[in-house]
This record gives structure tokens, C-alpha cells and sequence, in this order.
């Protein structure tokens, strides 16, 4: 399509959120070639699109929950302005895109016609589309806001995360060869698999010769269950806090991941790294991870409310998936794929 202009594209969500919105990227470059692509996101979610080869420039801005900030992040609004933008599209549609859409400056701004929000949000755009159905990947969701511009969607979702290659040896030292990542946190305490449960698929994992590692867990939500984890393990490996960036680079060393449904599961696959998904109370539709080496389980009869952050049954949901069950799915994926 003939025509060069500059877009902004908005995403201010959760990490995971922020890199689902690679097929978009890919899409809008794929139907205006000639235009500049940038991308506005939180600080924290730079690094998953900085090394993305269709994007002109990313822009980051801090991301503190419940605070604008907007006097602070002068400076940078005032550079975007600058920049004088044809069009921004905001995939979030939350109060902070709609504010930063009307902030950049954009002649043209495209937003999702979402229910609630500040009085005035609906305002902060000049073009609106009602949202796709929840039963809908979360990757075509987001495509679908392109739809009021014509895009059209590509006949193959998939996703792709480029690290930064300087990173390469650090992340070699960090996790040896041959070792499986074990993600075992997540922000909403019902989406972590219990520390017990852990534990147990550790024990058999390294009596069969496996090299497993965990990450950090870092979020307030989780620190309960790291400090299960060490007590249930003092012996096993768990990396330091690390930056994105040094993550990223780590995810794409491993021989595997095991993970629960959180943004790190999203992107070793986006990396074709081999994953193990866990799942308890999101949809598998809407939040699967993309990629041919994924293999998902996920928890029985969980009927944990949308909007809660703990799981209400007595005994959590996700403890109905097995140590044993993650760990014969292992052995029979990873073996299929040739990495045993």
C-alpha cells in the first residue's frame, strides 16, 4: 500500500499483553511498508520490542499503577509530539492509552470502544471499534482493532522475540547447557502451581538425570511462595533478580521451560524454546502460548472468578494438575521433539 506515514502504536498492559501485540506490529508493516512503526509502552516492557526489526523506534514511558505521571513524563510526551504522528491506535483501551493517545498528538487516533474508565476517555480518541469477543485469542483480539483501517489479518498468528545478542555470554553463565528453566511465579497467587507440587516434580526431574533451575520471584503476591520453595528446596538452584533483558536472553539458553500462565510462559515461546504450560483459571482460547513446541495443562474443574487474585476453593485449583503428570508430559514432549 502506497502512501508513507507515521504511526504510534499504544500498549500499556501487562508484559505478556505487550508481545502479543507482535502480529500487529508485523501486520501494519506488512500493509503500509513505506511508513515509520513506533511503539509506546511501559519502561518495564521496552526490552520484548526493542530488538523487533519492523519497529522505527520504541518509546517507554514508567508504569506506576493507579498514578499518571504526566507532569513527570513531560518531556517525553513533548518528543512524541514532536514527532507529529498520521495516526496512533491504542490496543489497551484503558484510561492511561486513551490519555496517551490524545496526548501524542496523532491526527487520526484509533482506540477499542471499551465500557468504563474515566468520563471523558471515549474523547481521547477520533476513531473507535467495538472490541472482538473474549472467545478469541488475545493476538486476533488485537488484530481486530486494525480491522477499522483495513489491515487484514495474516493467514498464519505467530509470534517472534528477538534478544539482545550482547547478552549471549552472560546468559550461557547464568543457566548452564542443557538445563530446564522452571518459572514458577506469577502476579495472581491462583495461577501458581503449589511450592509442594514443585517440589515433587524437582525430586523426579533430577532422580532421572535433568538439570532444572528456577527463576526469581519478585512480585509481592509471590513471596509467600518463594519462600515455600526454598524451605522445600534448599538445595536447588534459583537465579538471581534479573533485568528483562538478561531474562530474555536466559529463556532463549534453555533446553526448556516449565511454566505457569504468566508473561514469561509467552515468551520462551515466542523464543522456540520447548514449553510446559500450566494453567488453572484464564482461558487456554484467549492466553495460549503461540508456537509448534507447546505443550498446555491445565487445571481440573477451576472455577476461580476473573476478577480475584486467590483462588477461593479450599484446596487451590491448580493443585488438581499432578507433579507426576507434568512430569510424564516432559519426558513424552520433550522426547518427540528430540531434546532427551
Amino acid at each position: 500500500m502506497s502512501g508513507a506515514q507515521k504511526f504510534l502504536i499504544i500498549q500499556f498492559k501487562s508484559l505478556g499483553d505487550c508481545l502479543l501485540l507482535v502480529p500487529s506490529l508485523e501486520a501494519l508493516r506488512g500493509h503500509f511498508p513505506q511508513s515509520e512503526l513506533h511503539a509506546l509502552v511501559s519502561e518495564a516492557a521496552a526490552p520484548l520490542l526493542q530488538h523487533h526489526p519492523g519497529l522505527t523506534k520504541v518509546w517507554s514511558l514508567p508504569r506506576v499503577r493507579g498514578k499518571a505521571r504526566i507532569k513527570a513524563n513531560w518531556p517525553i510526551i513533548r518528543a512524541l509530539r514532536a514527532e507529529r504522528f498520521d495516526r496512533s491506535v491504542d490496543f489497551a483501551g484503558n484510561d492511561r492509552g486513551a490519555i496517551l493517545s490524545l496526548l501524542s498528538g496523532a491526527a487520526t487516533r484509533l482506540g477499542p470502544a471499551s465500557p468504563g474508565g474515566f468520563f471523558g476517555r471515549r474523547f481521547c480518541y477520533t476513531q473507535t471499534i467495538a472490541p472482538a469477543p473474549r472467545d478469541r485469542h488475545e493476538t486476533l483480539r488485537a488484530l481486530h482493532i486494525l480491522s477499522a483501517w483495513n489491515v487484514p489479518r495474516p493467514s498464519t498468528v505467530k509470534l517472534s522475540l528477538s534478544t539482545d545478542p550482547s547478552l549471549a555470554n552472560l546468559a550461557s553463565t547464568l543457566l548452564p547447557k542443557n538445563t530446564i528453566l522452571c518459572h514458577s511465579g506469577a502476579a495472581l497467587s491462583k495461577k501458581i502451581w503449589p511450592a509442594a507440587h514443585w517440589a515433587g516434580l524437582y525430586h523426579r526431574a533430577t532422580a532421572a538425570g535433568w538439570t532444572l533451575v528456577f527463576s526469581s520471584c519478585i512480585a509481592p503476591r509471590e513471596v509467600s511462595h518463594f519462600r515455600n520453595l526454598r524451605a522445600l528446596l534448599p538445595e536447588a538452584k534459583i537465579l538471581p533478580p534479573l533485568k528483562l533483558a538478561e531474562f530474555l536472553a536466559v529463556l532463549k539458553q534453555a533446553r526448556g521451560v516449565i511454566s505457569n500462565d504468566t508473561g514469561p510462559m509467552h515468551f520462551a515461546a515466542a523464543l522456540g524454546v520447548p514449553v510446559i504450560a500450566l494453567f488453572g483459571p484464564t482461558s487456554v482460547v484467549r492466553w495460549a502460548p503461540l508456537g509448534e513446541r507447546v505443550r498446555i495443562l491445565q487445571a481440573d474443574n477451576c472455577t476461580c472468578p476473573r476478577t480475584v487474585h486467590d483462588c477461593e476453593k479450599t484446596t487451590p485449583c491448580m493443585a488438581s494438575i499432578p507433579p507426576e503428570t507434568v512430569f510424564r508430559n516432559i519426558t513424552e514432549f520433550f522426547e518427540a521433539l528430540g531434546n532427551f
